[in-house]
């Protein structure tokens, strides 16, 4: 059941962009150059920029590695929301950061696409959110998973082809580059 009010506009969400979380990531330096290229769209748009950081034990806050990665940089006023699972709202104040900055659309970047992105994404598609995945602005490394290995480029695609196919009753789901020329607009529905 969706708990998202449908009266709002788009914000864009930065997920896990830190240092030590690209470090071995697909194309890092093109996703982090195209990311910092729509945050000072959506900065220059008014659209709200919503910073994720993950902590762990092997992410301690403070260190280099949970800062964010170079040129991915929360400017003064903007939330940055402190994490400990994959899904970006467990366990955290994201839903009412969202609200309180009338986000209805989530834009989303980040890392990783076939877990912090791709549980995030689904959660807010599910809650309620019209959710746009910036198709070339997210970013993983390869895997490997019961002796099969899968690249990150396949990853990063499977990712985009499930969001762009992915449909909810009254919403809107997609992918867009970066350069978009609409980018903070809703997709086109399915």
């Amino acid at each position: 059941m969706a708990t998202v009010e449908r009266v709002g506009g788009p914000g864009l969400l930065v997920i896990d962009l830190q240092a030590e979380v690209v470090e071995r990531c697909v194309d890092r330096d093109g996703v982090l150059d195209r990311t910092a290229t729509a945050i000072d769209r959506a900065r220059a748009d008014d659209v709200p920029v919503v910073f994720v950081q993950h902590q762990s034990s092997h992410l301690r806050p403070g260190t280099d590695g949970w800062r964010f990665a170079p040129g991915i940089t929360p400017a003064p006023g903007e939330t940055v929301v402190a994490k400990r699972y994959r899904d970006s709202f467990a366990g955290t104040a994201l839903e009412e950061v969202l609200a309180a900055a009338h986000v209805t659309h989530l834009v989303i970047v980040g890392a990783m696409s076939d877990y912090c992105v791709r549980t995030t994404m689904q959660r807010a598609a599910a809650d309620g959110y019209d959710v746009t995945l910036v198709q070339d602005c997210h970013t993983t490394e390869d895997a490997e998973f019961d002796g099969i290995r899968i690249t990150g480029q396949q990853i990063i695609a499977h990712t985009n082809l499930y969001l762009r196919g992915l449909i909810y009753p009254g919403q809107t789901v997609g992918i867009a580059r970066h350069d978009a020329p609409g980018l903070f607009r809703l997709p086109t529905r399915a």
